[in-house]
């Protein structure tokens, strides 16, 4: 979560005062301990399962053994309707099945050796049928995995080892705690600031050390962070988004569980920030650190001001990044409205797209606002300590 376009960050080496240096770490502790009460608060019952089975699958491994080209089900050969007729090799077992696919269908071609996952439904009289659900992707995954883990281990080193442990962690956090919560049907917003910190408190601390910096870092985070969270409520208000602009809105609901569609949306965007704004955080302490070390008696001014203009030239480019993420996370969509030869306007208005417009913007602003959170705290606390040195 930290670490972001290769930015390496040294937060060490500046002491602040003892007085400056306790405001800091009352601070945080104090939103650390509001954060863990939240959670206990918050922690999941446990019970998310459902009544409803109709997403219920049994999903098995399965390996394409064979590809034959043969009249399809309840056809014959002169009446031309051919299918591609696939054999394969379900589970440990090595259960063969059968699997039929249009010859000119979409979707998934399967080739001999291709490894996939198949549904499988009993039919009763001792026959079983398979269906195809999806391709086997551990493996690549489990590759490109590895190799960020080294190319990461061997940039950053120990402190790489740390933004990779982060990282884990964070993905605990989101799937043991967050998530769980979620579907427990407590409050989408809440859970998300919450799960946010304890994810910043983590990432920040694990990455660059527990140091008076890295505590400004979280700090300069939490501040950026609830700004987000007031604008993405006010705009997901202002815009009267349903919270059921796509398929996996209405699924939630049809399997009867308690969740707030529209504050899914707000938690999704407060969630989404998060990764941007530490990132630009710490490298505003760390810009201003640096300022600080070449200029120890230098005013609160003479830090300031280059270090917002070292910020300005990081959030050009980070504004760009988030809104091209979030572009190209939506292309297929926007081919198809403009296929549909619909109006810019009518494109921006549809909640699909208003959604990540918004998500985009709010998170903009939030990323805005954190450079001169940061650089303001961070100049008052090596200010601080210039103004201690020069007694």
């Amino acid at each position: 979560m930290s670490d972001h376009h290769g930015h390496s960050h040294d937060l060490s080496g500046i002491d602040a005062p003892e007085r400056v240096a306790r405001a800091v770490w009352i601070s945080v502790i104090a939103v650390g301990v509001l954060a863990l009460l939240g959670a206990v608060l918050l922690w999941p019952s446990g019970d998310t399962s459902s009544d409803n089975s109709f997403m219920d699958t049994n999903v098995q491994k399965a390996e394409v053994l064979l590809v034959e080209v043969l009249p399809c089900t309840g056809t014959t050969e002169s009446d031309g309707i051919d299918c591609r007729w696939i054999t394969i090799s379900v589970g440990e077992q090595d259960d063969r099945g059968i699997l039929e696919q249009s010859v000119d269908g979409t979707g998934a071609r399967l080739e001999e050796g291709d490894r996939i996952l198949v549904s499988s439904a009993d039919l009763g009289n001792g026959t079983t049928v398979y269906s195809f659900h999806d391709y086997q992707r551990g493996t690549p995954l489990l590759l490109l995995l590895i190799i960020f883990v080294v190319a990461v281990l061997l940039l950053g080193r120990w402190r790489g080892l740390g933004a990779v442990a982060g990282l884990g962690a964070s993905l605990v956090v989101l799937i043991v705690f967050m998530l769980p919560s979620l579907l427990d049907g407590n409050s989408p917003i809440v859970v998300a600031i919450v799960g946010s910190v304890l994810i910043a408190y983590i990432a920040i601390f694990l990455a660059h050390g527990v140091n008076v910096a890295s505590a400004v870092a979280l700090l300069s985070t939490f501040l950026s962070l609830t700004l987000t969270g007031v604008f993405g409520w006010l705009f997901v208000t202002l815009a009267k988004f349903t919270g059921y602009s796509d398929e996996s809105s209405y699924y939630l609901d049809v399997l009867g569980l308690d969740i707030d569609a529209r504050g899914v949306i707000l938690a999704g965007i407060v969630i989404g920030s998060l990764g941007v704004l530490d990132d630009v955080t710490v490298t505003q302490v760390s810009a201003v650190w640096e300022l600080r070390r070449a200029n120890p008696t230098g005013s609160w001014t003479d830090i300031y001001r280059p270090a917002m203009t070292i910020g300005r030239d990081h959030v050009s480019s980070t504004v760009n990044t988030l809104f091209l993420a979030y572009a190209g996370a939506s292309l297929p969509l926007l081919l198809l409205f403009t296929q549909a030869r619909q109006s810019t306007g009518s494109i921006v208005g549809k909640e699909v797209v208003a959604v990540e417009v918004v998500r985009s913007l709010v998170g903009s602003i939030g990323l805005v606002a954190s450079v001169p959170i940061s650089t303001a705290l961070a100049a008052m606390v090596v200010g601080a300590t210039a103004d201690r040195k020069s007694r």
